[in-house]
């Protein structure tokens, strides 16, 4: 079982969020999207059999708190920075985490680290970025992540490859699709169709085109 699972997230406020979505809805409507994604992942993990959960947040956390979660600020800093400094915050033993931006993933895909065969854990999304790592041991991180470029076309490669780099035995997980764009969107809206994900997608952007 994996000790610890992080979500790392930002507050869903309107023009902070999802920006590339506006125009198939707005600003308001993106931050509507995105509050419903971070619901839907936060539920995953609550039915994921762990023993600590840990919210790692950017922004007023409080209409956010869950029983039972643990809640930690992210640091400044770019991406890499804030990934590697959330599982130091968690503390030792196996952790892994994920983003707010695939909503579809269920608790059997979050469970699926086998900390038997391997030392880390890491998701290819579709972008050519990543939707989760995790580590046999949390404090192997800040080696494994800092100063991998982030946000790119070929951020899972080079994360891989540091991966083993450092002698890490990898276990790769299941691809998704991150939430960015409309068209990505579209698909994870018709992977997951019973989603809150997906039913605000539908709803604001219909509402977008009534106006």
């Amino acid at each position: 079982m994996i000790a610890t699972l992080i979500v790392l997230a930002k507050r869903p406020e309107p023009g902070k969020v999802k920006s590339r979505l506006v125009g198939a809805t707005s600003a308001w409507g993106a931050a509507v999207v995105a509050a419903a994604a971070l619901t839907d992942t936060l539920d995953s993990v609550d039915a994921t059999p762990v023993r600590s959960r840990v919210l790692a947040f950017d922004g007023d956390v409080s209409t956010w708190l869950r029983p039972g979660w643990r809640t930690i600020a992210q640091p400044s800093g770019g991406l890499d920075h804030r990934l590697w400094s959330s599982f130091m915050d968690a503390g030792p033993g196996p952790a892994a985490l994920i983003g707010m931006d695939t909503p579809q993933v269920t608790p059997v895909e979050l469970a699926a680290f086998d900390l038997d065969r391997f030392d880390a854990c890491l998701g290819p999304s579709t972008d050519g970025g990543y939707w989760m790592i995790g580590f046999r041991e949390a404090q192997t991180a800040r080696a494994a992540i800092e100063r991998v470029p982030m946000s790119t076309g070929n951020t899972y490669d080079a994360q891989l490859t540091r991966l083993r780099d450092l002698g890490l035995r990898v276990q790769i997980l299941s691809e998704q699709t991150d939430v960015d764009t409309p068209e990505s969107a579209d698909v994870v809206a018709n992977i997951a169709p019973h989603t809150r994900f997906a039913e605000q997608w539908r709803a604001q952007t219909e509402h977008a085109l009534a106006v």
